[in-house]
């Protein structure tokens, strides 16, 4: 690029910045409502990728295939002598029962997740406990956690350790107990399992173990790890879909928006691209000139949407939260970490910006190839 170049752009910008400051309170509140409007779709679409990437991470850590008794096509306990004859397939290396369940606090309003670790050396009044559950129940190692039975009585764990855990979001429900203790608050009867947990010798044999297992047990569903981690992006996204579906109001007002800045310059804008025609003005510094406005709003509003959007997921828990994580109301109230890559950004950019401007130059090109004398007398 020449000076002669640079210096004509700088007169460019010079001009743009006179023009946004003559119509500041026009730029002003066009970043506002553009602003908001992205406000509401980056909330989405930023959600949508924190919720799929803990829920990634958390699977990442998963069986490599899992396998679930069905009965009356719902999911049931699984018998642990089951995992005997699952083991002596062919492919099969080794398995072992999990015992997972539900708890539903209604006192505390929160569900819970009961985990029985592999190995665990838990005794049955101790407990480990994630470290958001401690923080809102204001409790810590050596103190008590009271859980009710299924029975209807109630039991007091010692908080041993922290429970570990990979995503906030588990965080803030898990309690790790004995096999006892778990069988006393859930009611599940001695030798039955929540499913069990499968490693295989070839994971590229994943989907031939899978059929030979519904073939010798029709009564029971192998979840292959992939499968669900593809599953739990395909229910998110479409989950965001149908928030995006109740945002349909403000993506109307600015698609009318765009709408009627295509429709043409207003007819103090279009005499005033022809005085600059009649000084001098070339076509393509008329469309820089409008291409370097519509940027400065365009961007302004795009940084402030994102950026507030991200700053409420991180300091706050939306209520679209339930919506797009799909648990019930009582559900912890925590925000996942915000985790937002540079597709997402790209995309929520692409889908906000670039019909404003091109909705900005279109105008813009029709009005700086009139007759400069012509648009003036208009």
């Amino acid at each position: 690029m020449t000076a002669r170049t640079l210096r004509r752009h700088a007169r460019i910008l010079a001009y743009v910045r006179g023009s946004l400051e003559r119509r500041w309170r026009k730029n002003a509140s066009v970043v506002v409502v553009y602003g908001l409007t992205i406000f509401a779709l980056a909330v989405v679409v930023f959600l949508t990728q924190s919720l799929t990437g803990e829920a990634v991470l958390r699977l990442h850590g998963a069986p490599e295939m899992t396998v679930q008794k069905l009965s009356a096509g719902r999911h049931a306990l699984v018998p642990e002598a089951d995992l005997a004859s699952l083991t002596r397939i062919t492919g099969v290396r080794a398995g072992q029962s999990r015992l997972w369940a539900y708890y539903a606090d209604p006192a505390r309003g929160e569900t819970l997740v009961l985990v029985v670790p592999p190995g665990t050396a838990l005794r049955d009044d101790e407990a480990r406990v994630g470290w958001e559950l401690m923080r809102r129940r204001g409790v810590g190692p050596g103190e008590l956690l009271v859980l009710r039975t299924a029975a209807g009585g109630t039991r007091r764990f010692a908080i041993v350790s922290l429970a570990r855990a990979e995503t906030e979001l588990e965080s803030a429900t898990v309690v790790q107990l004995s096999e006892s203790a778990f069988r006393a608050l859930t009611g599940m009867p001695e030798g039955f399992a929540t499913d069990l947990a499968l490693l295989v010798r070839n994971p590229r044999e994943l989907a031939t173990i899978a059929k030979k297992i519904t073939q010798a047990h029709p009564d029971m569903r192998p979840i292959v790890r992939e499968e669900l981690v593809r599953t739990y992006k395909s229910v998110f996204n479409w989950r965001s879909g149908v928030v995006v579906g109740l945002l349909l109001v403000p993506v109307l007002a600015f698609v009318l928006f765009a709408w009627d800045k295509a429709a043409g310059l207003s007819a103090e804008e279009r005499r005033e691209i022809g005085i600059l025609k009649a000084v001098g003005w070339e076509t393509g510094e008329i469309l820089a000139m409008k291409c370097y406005e519509a940027l400065a709003v365009s961007v302004t509003a795009f940084v402030l949407g994102a950026g507030l959007a991200g700053l409420a997921l991180a300091v706050s828990r939306p209520p679209i939260v339930s919506a797009l994580a799909g648990w019930s109301t009582l559900y912890p109230a925590v925000a996942p970490a915000v985790t937002v890559g540079a597709y997402e950004v790209a995309t929520l950019f692409f889908l906000t910006v670039v019909p404003y401007l091109v909705a900005t130059v279109i105008p813009g090109w029709r009005a700086a190839t009139i007759d400069p004398d012509l648009v003036m007398r208009a």
